[in-house]
């Protein structure tokens, strides 16, 4: 179940030159797994921007977003105490009830975001949790300290090798060992990851979407169990349904 609401921003600061933290107060009980998402209504734009979540907590909600276009544009020049329009609760989150003792994530650019109340809800649950985070270069990392402060061994990967192993997510893989994967990032990322390992897992794909909660049919795709809607199927599908 979603629900539209009216909240008002805390906060907004860049944590890179193009990435962004912003935090609502306001009802979050829609919100009932890792890895949903919310979908803002913004000024002059026709489509509201869904954008994932990654944190929450009783009254308040911390999106982390990327300067891509006009909307995000926009969104990077709100001050605090501004309010917005947002639809809470969209699509279907990441399973805490995985049989897994050893679980790990992996996130590139800004599929990490949606990781990180996964590792807090993981690690509160006593599971031995592993972060491989993906970046193309050491000014581009974020969130990697806040991963680390949950207490959850974290490893980062950047394509120029700059910081932690030299190449891709399914690079720093290789010497971990892990019982099951939880992942979320672009679609080649997502594929790689697919093909590097047969473990189980759960997959969260991005994907342009028109309304975020399934009316539409924009975000459809084929999966082994039919047809799904990556806002309201998804965007978290099991390993078994893709598709590539």
């Amino acid at each position: 179940m979603y629900k539209k609401g009216i909240y008002e921003i805390v906060s907004n600061r860049p944590l890179t030159d193009s990435v962004w933290q912003m935090v609502l107060a306001g009802d979050t009980q829609y919100l009932t797994a890792p890895g949903q998402f919310v979908n803002i209504a913004i000024e002059g734009c026709y489509l509201r921007r869904p954008i994932s979540v990654c944190d929450y907590n009783e009254n308040s909600i911390t999106l982390i977003y990327k300067v891509v276009g006009r909307g995000t544009e926009i969104m990077s020049r709100m001050q605090a105490g501004e309010k917005l329009d947002v639809l809470t609760g969209l699509g279907n989150g990441f399973s805490l009830s995985a049989a897994t003792e050893r679980p790990l994530l992996v996130g590139g650019g800004v599929g990490v975001p949606p990781l990180y109340n996964l590792a807090r809800k993981l690690k509160a649950a006593g599971k031995r949790v592993q972060v491989v985070l993906g970046f193309n270069r050491a000014d581009e990392i974020f969130y990697a300290d806040e991963f680390e402060a949950l207490g959850v061994e974290v490893h980062i990967a950047t394509v120029d090798g700059s910081v932690g192993v030299k190449g891709f997510v399914t690079d720093a893989m290789k010497a971990l060992e892990f019982d099951y994967i939880y992942t979320c990032g672009p679609l080649p990322m997502l594929k790689a990851i697919y093909n590097a390992s047969e473990c189980d897992g759960e997959f969260s794909f991005e994907e342009r979407m028109g309304c975020g909660f399934g009316a539409c049919m924009g975000c459809s795709c084929q999966t082994t169990k039919g047809s799904k809607r990556i806002c309201k199927e998804g965007p978290v599908l099991k390993r078994d349904e893709i598709i590539f």
